[in-house]
């Protein structure tokens, strides 16, 4: 028992994080992962970045896993290293850029395997790269292009040598215009459960 009951508890707890079932129809994520819409929409009002153009940005990145981290460098294809960068969660949001967040925003409590969190930095980022780039956050293309380099990266262009790059973004774009076309259909339903 006292091995069984700890086992029990890990698969409870996660399950709590585990990725929805279905992430190419937005409609079928937040009726099963009730409380994301609320979240998203929170993030929407508070920075005006829209849901689709969130979870584009966040299908994009970790395919909705909670833990997700780069892979790890391998010594002859075999022995596991380090991680090409700090990466970690929803967002795979370097811990740089998190703590500038943080620091930013007073969100000190603030999780990057924690969806709440991740939508409402996906919003502030947005909003710095409207701020900052004069880039619109209806674009999920460039917002993806300018999450990806950061700021300086995007106002210097590296992402014009990097065509899989601009292939990532294009898939973003595509992705926040089927999610928002999927949206309009059962946004109703959940404001108002009918």
């Amino acid at each position: 028992m006292r091995k069984i009951l700890p086992a029990l508890i890990g698969l409870l707890l996660a399950g709590c994080a585990t990725a929805p079932s279905n992430p190419a129809n937005v409609c079928s994520m937040f009726r099963e992962k009730d409380d994301w819409y609320a979240y998203a929409r929170q993030a929407h009002r508070k920075w005006g970045v829209p849901i689709p153009v969130q979870m584009a940005i966040i299908n994009q990145e970790s395919s909705f896993d909670a833990a997700a981290k780069p892979p790890r460098y391998k010594f002859l294809g075999l022995i596991p290293l380090w991680r090409p960068s700090s990466a970690y969660g929803y967002g795979q949001v370097k811990n740089t850029t998190w703590d500038w967040y943080i620091q930013k925003t007073g969100n000190r409590g603030a999780d990057r395997d924690e969806f709440e969190d991740v939508v409402d930095f996906i919003g502030w980022y947005a909003e710095q790269s409207r701020r900052q780039l004069g880039i619109s956050r209806h674009d999920a293309y460039r917002q993806y292009l300018a999450y990806h380099e950061g700021h300086a990266g995007y106002r210097r262009g590296t992402y014009q040598a990097k065509f899989w790059l601009q292939r990532a973004a294009r898939r973003v774009a595509a992705s926040a215009w089927r999610y928002r076309r999927q949206l309009n259909r059962c946004q109703s339903y959940l404001e108002n459960g009918d």
